[in-house]
């Protein structure tokens, strides 16, 4: 519909008057009586109403639109019929409106009224003699035929669920109360369910036994309270009593039955009498619906007055008797209902509205020429003289509510240009958030006992909660010994070293601190790298980058390798972190992440470095995961998907390499080691027939493939090698310690004992193994070769950390050729520097704190790793880091020259560093390591059988 120049000026001047009823209490609200200046506008007047109305509903205000038509033998009848169409809920409210559906009680109760007095018949009160009514008590067949209609008009729902047996809107709120009670009174909760029940019985038939056998609690109904109260239906002759009481029920019905019958009489007659007294419940209802201190604030609730349009108001519809009606209701009564009116009327019907003498016409000059200013003025001036113009001693021309507004032919033609209309504030009032008193307590104690479970439930899942919010990159686990560890990648101030176990004094303090091994700890280690960190983004930002360190930084009451692993390989990746920060211009910043006792969680950790890594672009890649798990493929293939090369300084995995492009590592592969173990195992061979065997670690319950992988090239060494091999045995563990006592005596009794054993399991199975070998007959004082891998590095048999048996000699690889890079490399004047713990000491690539290489490897890794991340002195993104990681070539390292030139891509490359050792037992009892042959990292020569001549 085209909009028309009245329909805009009008329209502001609606929402003018909405944003004073949203910002006051309660403005009074005009009849807007809109008519044409020529009557062949009529038409044109009509459409502007409709135009009006539907740009109200699109701002969601509560609207109803008046039919052209309604049925009534009069016109005051025709009009009762508009408001008594007016009372369905549904005729009001568009699809925008806010809140729910208004409520009529008041309006309902004059309704059920009147249909009571229509189904008695035309001749209620006054029956014809003779007739079987005329003996009857007229009021109570009134009263009777209210109670049919449960005091509700006729053809409308009982109540919502459909039955008819209660008043469920009292009844049940009063079992409720009942319950309550018998609850606060320490009652079981059958006792109150119980009362609770007998008090709904009991009430239910109290509902049929009372007079006139009307709804329970019906005195106690807001719309009786209404209809008892006003002074519109109060008679001042009246003996029957006119209150209600929450204590007298009788008494209160009494009122109610004597003002319904008085109320009854009065609709017979006829007259204004009906309209008025529904245009009253209507604004009453209307009022209450907008009450702004209500239980529920609806009023808040409801910031825009409802809207009556009445596009035709004429004879037909009744509409101008209703103008007329809710003019006279609002001048008789003092109180202000939020009601906006806006009709449209012919140019014929005008002089209905006026009473007496028409006003003189205002001077045209001082009219304003605009008419929008022109609506305004009018508007001012009706209200400054609605007092005057209600005034009963006042000889009234107009009716005073209501406000004609003449339309001139050129604000009725379309407006080709469309202006931007006024709109009240739409801000949505705090009453629509918080909804009622009782509901914000609820939401209160809900909220309070959610956060409780939630903060509860976060503190269970996360390494750092708070009430309400975690740090999601780490989250807790637990051990296989029974504690608890912190999984994930460490930000925001998280540190592993705070889930490590305290060790008891009467313990030894063995693996939770990592002590044994090194001189430092994890605790001293992450502080020394968060400073670090700190310092980079406090004075280096946008000229660094970031590296993951992956590894096992937890600890088990039953087996701390797994944390001394850790702490030997964070010191080398610190260490190579504050020499690059030291000497260089590109900053490196480190972050930390634990995948758990023996990375048995590293899945869990990849992921969450990649989830983190899509955050940050400055993160390049990942350090460790050293250890080769049946979850290792998974690992890599989730940091590849993130983009992440990884580098590894220990993991030996044969397959990683070959099957993804990300993985880089500078451990010999486990077939390349057992290759070289050969050659030992060939010098072992003698012309007459030898019995080989492979001695593992039962992993079918746990996530180890170094052992498998072990095993499996180990086994297929020894057949190369032209042993026979005998039939493979896997021990297991008890109580964190290997079962080898029955293996043993099958091994050393039986018919066939092997003379060569390779021994596919940890470090710290292999004491117990060389106890059961030193004392089982059959093998104690027999010779005896074990053949294994780069694990048996972490040994110390120099200290006296682990022995061998007597005639047994144990041949093993390590990863870390480091005396041959010692004399090239500034790795020991670095780690004496930096690293914490050694007092200003000397550290040598022989003593216990880094011989096991795993410090040297990590740190030779993190070099790598930072080259190909800052080629040509700068940051480089992660993609260019994984291209150009083929292309690193660095000298001088902590275990000789990384070269990774010579990688093929999903291949073996050469160049790795190897170090076979043999060890004996001496003399007195302790251990004799000797270094048989090695190749220092970079050193691309194969290894000969003259090379690594062993001793016989």
């Amino acid at each position: 519909m085209p909009e028309r120049g009245a329909g805009l000026h009008l329209q502001d001047q609606l929402e003018i008057l909405i944003q004073d009823f949203r910002t006051s209490a309660e403005p009074p609200m005009p009849v807007f009586v809109v008519h044409a200046q020529e009557g062949a506008d009529d038409d044109a007047v009509t459409g502007l109403v409709r135009q009006l109305h539907s740009g109200q509903e699109a701002h969601g205000t509560r609207c109803a639109v008046a039919q052209d038509a309604y049925e009534g033998a009069t016109e005051v009848r025709r009009a009762a019929a508009m408001v008594r169409a007016l009372s369905d809920p549904k005729k009001w409210g568009g699809p925008k409106a806010v809140y729910r559906r208004y409520a009529f009680p008041r309006l309902r109760l004059v309704h059920a009224i009147d249909d009571a007095v229509a189904a008695l018949g035309e001749t209620w009160p006054a029956p014809e003699p003779g007739s079987p009514e005329a003996g009857q008590d007229q009021r109570q067949r009134l009263l009777n035929q209210l109670a049919q209609q449960r005091w509700r008009p006729r053809n409308t729902a009982r109540w919502r669920s459909g039955l008819p047996l209660f008043d469920m809107a009292h009844i049940l709120p009063a079992s409720l109360v009942t319950v309550l009670a018998a609850l606060m009174a320490r009652s079981e909760w059958y006792v109150a369910v119980g009362a609770g029940l007998v008090f709904l019985l009991l009430l239910t038939v109290l509902n049929y036994v009372l007079p006139g056998r009307a709804p329970i609690f019906l005195w106690l109904r807001r719309e009786s309270r209404w209809f008892m109260t006003t002074t519109f239906l109060r008679a001042a002759d009246h003996e029957d009593p006119t209150e209600v009481s929450l204590l007298r029920p009788v008494r209160s019905w009494k009122a109610i039955a004597a003002r319904a019958y008085d109320v009854a009489e009065a609709l017979t007659a006829g007259g204004d009498f009906h309209l008025q007294l529904c245009v009253l419940a209507l604004r009453e209802d209307l009022r209450d619906n907008h009450r702004r201190w209500s239980w529920d604030l609806r009023g808040f609730k409801r910031p825009r007055p409802p809207m009556l349009f009445l596009p035709h108001a004429d004879a037909r519809n009744g509409g101008i008797e209703l103008i007329r009606a809710i003019s006279d209701v609002r001048s008789r009564r003092s109180e202000l209902d939020p009601l906006m009116v806006v009709a449209a009327v012919h140019t014929r019907d005008v002089p209905r509205l006026e009473r007496g003498v028409v006003p003189p016409t205002p001077d045209p000059a001082a009219v304003p020429p605009r008419f929008g200013e022109r609506l305004r003025t009018w508007h001012r001036q009706w209200a400054h003289n609605l007092r005057a113009e209600q005034s009963p001693s006042r000889e009234r021309s107009v009716l005073p509510w209501v406000m004609k507004i003449p339309l001139p032919p050129d604000q009725l033609a379309p407006v080709e240009e469309r202006t931007r209309h006024l709109r009240a504030s739409t801000r949505p009032t705090p009453a629509r958030l918080v909804w009622a008193l009782h509901t914000l307590v609820l939401v209160i104690a809900l909220l309070t006992a959610g956060t409780v479970m939630r903060a509860d439930a976060l503190h269970d899942r996360y390494c750092s909660a708070s009430v309400l919010t975690a740090n999601r990159d780490t989250r807790r686990a637990q051990t296989p010994g029974g504690g608890t560890e912190c999984i994930g990648i460490a930000t925001n101030g998280v540190r592993f070293a705070d889930w490590l176990p305290v060790p008891d004094p009467a313990d030894e303090p063995k693996a939770l601190t990592a002590g044994d091994a090194t001189p430092w700890t994890v605790d001293e280690l992450e502080d020394r790298i968060a400073k670090q960190n700190a310092n980079v983004l406090s004075h280096h930002s946008g000229k660094y980058v970031t590296v993951v360190y992956a590894g096992p930084l937890s600890a088990d009451s039953s087996d701390g390798s797994s944390l001394v692993k850790g702490a030997e390989e964070l010191a080398g990746v610190y260490l190579a972190q504050a020499v690059i920060n030291e000497n260089s211009s590109v900053k490196l910043r480190v972050l930390l992440a634990n995948g758990g006792v023996d990375l048995g969680h590293q899945e869990e950790m990849a992921q969450e470095i990649a989830s983190y890594a899509a955050q940050d672009p400055t993160v390049v890649g990942v350090v460790g995961t050293g250890r080769d798990l049946k979850s290792s493929r998974a690992t890599t293939r989730t940091l590849m998907e993130a983009g992440l090369p990884i580098v590894s300084g220990t993991n030996s995995a044969t397959y990683l390499p070959r099957e993804f492009a990300n993985w880089f590592s500078l451990a010999a592969t486990d077939q390349w080691q057992t290759e070289q173990l050969g050659l030992i195992a060939a010098q072992l061979r003698t012309d007459r027939r030898q019995y080989a065997l492979v001695l593992a670690r039962d992993t079918a319950k746990t996530d180890d493939l170094y052992t498998d992988e072990q095993a499996r090239y180990g086994e297929d060494m020894l057949r190369r090698q032209g042993f026979t091999p005998l039939e493979q045995r896997r021990y297991t563990l008890s109580g964190g310690k290997p079962e080898l006592r029955s293996h043993a005596q099958e091994i050393c009794r039986g018919g066939r004992v092997p003379s060569v054993i390779y021994f596919a399991g940890r470090v710290e199975d292999i004491d117990p193994l060389m106890t059961q070998l030193g004392t089982e007959p059959g093998c104690a004082g027999t010779p005896l070769a074990i053949l294994t891998g780069d694990d048996l590095s972490k040994a110390d048999f120099a200290a006296g950390g682990q022995s061998v048996a007597p005639k047994v000699t144990l041949y093993h690889a390590a990863l870390a050729e480091l005396e041959k890079a010692a004399t090239r490399t500034t790795f020991y004047l670095d780690a004496g520097a930096h690293l914490p713990g050694l007092g200003g000491g000397r550290l040598r690539y022989d003593g216990p704190a880094l011989a096991s290489g795993q410090t040297a490897l990590a740190h030779d890794a993190t070099r790598s790793l930072y080259w190909a991340a800052t080629r040509d002195d700068r940051p480089q993104s992660r993609a260019s880091t994984w291209v150009n990681l083929r292309n690193v070539k660095i000298e001088g390292m902590a275990t000789g020259t990384i070269d990774f030139t010579r990688a093929p891509l999903y291949g073996d490359r050469t160049g790795h560093s190897i170090v076979l050792k043999e060890v004996r037992r001496a003399r007195d009892g302790t251990s004799e390591p000797r270094v048989v042959c090695s190749r220092a990292a970079g050193d691309t020569k194969r290894l000969t059988q003259k090379e690594c001549r062993i001793r016989r």
